[in-house]
């Protein structure tokens, strides 16, 4: 429980003093946001904003989760560093991403194509090798059973669950860079759902099949308590640069840190065993995807019409005359029932047993 402190408290003031840092190197470089010129008019304000603000999101994670081991004098986990190299990964391919699109001044960075490949590319790694790597009970970082509250019996396969996981990392990381189109909306819900992985894990940890002993309600999860460890760091620095991200936004995340926050939450959900409520936990980005989704679909088969004036949704709002400030206000509160309703999910099937 003192290392989640730790963890939470070093990533916080790190990403909060450590940003305006970033902020003036940026600006000095010219690292300015790019805006796509069929977006809302009220964005191009926002243009020459320093981007690429996911570089003091990773490395507060980091630096804080391993500060906080290093205090405790308790070793890191391979659960744990496993999510860390996969946000690294995604959070490096988000960086090229970024940097295409400020060298070349226009909003398009590497292709669509290129972005999918090195995600699903990456995710794989991290499913394949969260498969190996057990400790003295057998345990892996990821499970072969399919997960919803807890594993359940339905055993996947080496194959399927790499394949598994690779869609689940690609989807709630390109969910999350769908919803940073706003200030601070992003990080804010971001925020709330790791705060969730820290209550998940501290409760899988108290109820582990080591701790309670073998019974039918406990869990088999490899290291719930370091991967709480884990989330309180994602917790505390995205509430840091939440301070900097807030509207007005002094420094946007950019791809950098929209993709790495996406792999840091499907990462710690694959972990924890509990895969598919990641669905109701990070609801807004669900809503916010199916809306891209939908609009596609839409377009395609009335042969041009719009279901929304544009997706995604937060930006339909933005157009229909709402303020900003007040589309992620609601929008948060949206996130955060999400995020109530997924941790009663997971309560209730304990209670039921």
């Amino acid at each position: 429980m003192k290392e989640i402190l730790i963890a939470g408290s070093l990533a916080l003031f790190s990403s909060l003093f450590a940003t305006p840092l970033l902020i003036k190197a940026l600006a000095r470089r010219g690292y300015g946001q790019i805006i796509r010129d069929d977006g809302p008019s009220a964005h191009h304000t926002k243009r020459g904003t320093p981007t690429m603000g996911g570089i003091i999101i990773i490395f507060s994670v980091v630096v804080s989760y391993l500060i906080a081991h290093l205090i405790s004098g308790n070793s890191v986990s391979v659960s744990a560093i496993l999510v860390i190299g996969l946000v690294v990964a995604l959070g490096f391919i988000g960086f090229l991403d970024d940097y295409m699109k400020i060298s070349r001044q226009n909003s398009r960075g590497i292709s669509g194509k290129q972005k999918i490949f090195g995600q699903v590319l990456v995710s794989s790694i991290f499913g394949y090798l969260g498969l190996r790597f057990a400790d003295s009970d057998g345990l892996t970082p990821i499970s072969l059973q399919l997960s919803t509250v807890r594993d359940t019996s339905i055993t996947l396969g080496v194959v399927a669950v790499v394949i598994w996981i690779a869609f689940m990392v690609t989807a709630t990381s390109n969910g999350v860079n769908l919803t940073d189109g706003l200030d601070g909306l992003a990080t804010g819900a971001s925020v709330m759902t790791f705060i969730s992985f820290i209550l998940i894990g501290v409760w899988e940890f108290s109820q582990s099949c080591a701790v309670v002993g073998a019974t039918n309600n406990c869990y088999s999860v490899r290291d719930p308590l370091d991967l709480a460890v884990l989330a309180a760091a994602f917790a505390g620095s995205c509430t840091g640069f939440l301070w900097w991200n807030a509207s007005p936004a002094r420094i946007f995340m950019g791809d950098t840190g929209s993709l790495a926050l996406g792999g840091g939450l499907a990462g710690i959900a694959a972990s924890q065993r509990v895969q598919l409520l990641l669905i109701p936990l990070g609801g807004l980005f669900v809503i916010i995807t199916l809306s891209v989704a939908l609009q596609v679909i839409y377009f395609r088969m009335t042969g041009g019409k719009r279901l929304f004036k544009m997706a995604p949704i937060q930006h339909h709002f933005e157009l229909l005359g709402w303020g900003e400030v007040t589309i992620v206000l609601r929008f948060w509160i949206i996130a955060g029932l999400s995020v109530a309703l997924g941790l009663g999910l997971f309560y209730t099937q304990w209670v039921a047993g």
